[in-house]
């Protein structure tokens, strides 16, 4: 697993976060907090090679030279664990539309369902930042990408933003899409038998939104 567009961050806060994640006494609240902040971090990293525009204004004593983000940005989170990592995403990008998606993972089969899609008929945007917490066997992110492509957003204009991810799904990611930017703040060697990431941190969605079975 080695490619120039797959990142990795490396850095204490980070790591640091990621740590109160996998913990199982970590409540909802910290949860969320923890998936923001990672979330923040791996969206300003992944933001730097975005093109800019220059543009000439005033400050209060003299004219000055600005620079202001050229692509239109949108962020696709997959419902419903990429919904926590959308407030971190809006911070960086205020205006940017959010084109919701509906995914789940069949239990049996562990192939990805399609239930919802927000994509209107043509993409007004350049640039789209994918957002899922998880990538376990990598299904669900590959679908997810599938609809995009087709909707008209080449694979080089994607970044998959994560926060956690597992080899096999990084590599099953990879080889469907070769052209496509990654950015995770984590990765773990190895998935159980039934496609979850090991150690991981479980089930995002339920650990966000406390829903978690007694």
């Amino acid at each position: 697993m080695s490619s120039k567009l797959l990142n990795v961050l490396d850095h204490p806060l980070v790591n640091a976060e990621l740590s109160k994640l996998r913990q199982k006494n970590t409540s909802s609240k910290e949860f969320r907090e923890a998936v923001d902040t990672i979330s923040l971090l791996v969206g300003y990293e992944a933001s730097r090679s975005l093109g800019s525009e220059s543009f000439q204004a005033e400050t209060p004593v003299a004219s000055f030279t600005g620079t202001k983000i050229k692509p239109r940005v949108g962020l696709t989170p997959i419902l419903r664990a990429g919904l926590g990592m959308t407030d971190a995403l809006l911070r960086l990008f205020p205006s940017a539309p959010v084109y919701h998606l509906g995914l789940y993972r069949e239990k049996v089969s562990l192939q990805p369902v399609e239930y919802y899609s927000k994509l209107p008929p043509s993409p007004p945007v350049d640039q789209v930042f994918l957002l899922d917490p998880l990538i376990a066997t990598g299904g669900t992110a590959c679908a997810a990408l599938s609809m995009i492509i087709d909707w008209g957003i080449p694979a080089k204009n994607i970044k998959l933003l994560a926060v956690l991810a597992s080899k096999p799904g990084l590599e099953h990611v990879q080889k469907e899409h070769p052209d496509l930017e990654i950015w995770v703040a984590g990765v773990d060697q190895e998935l159980t038998g039934n496609g979850i990431i090991k150690p991981g941190l479980g089930d995002a969605g339920d650990r966000l939104f406390n829903t978690l079975r007694p």
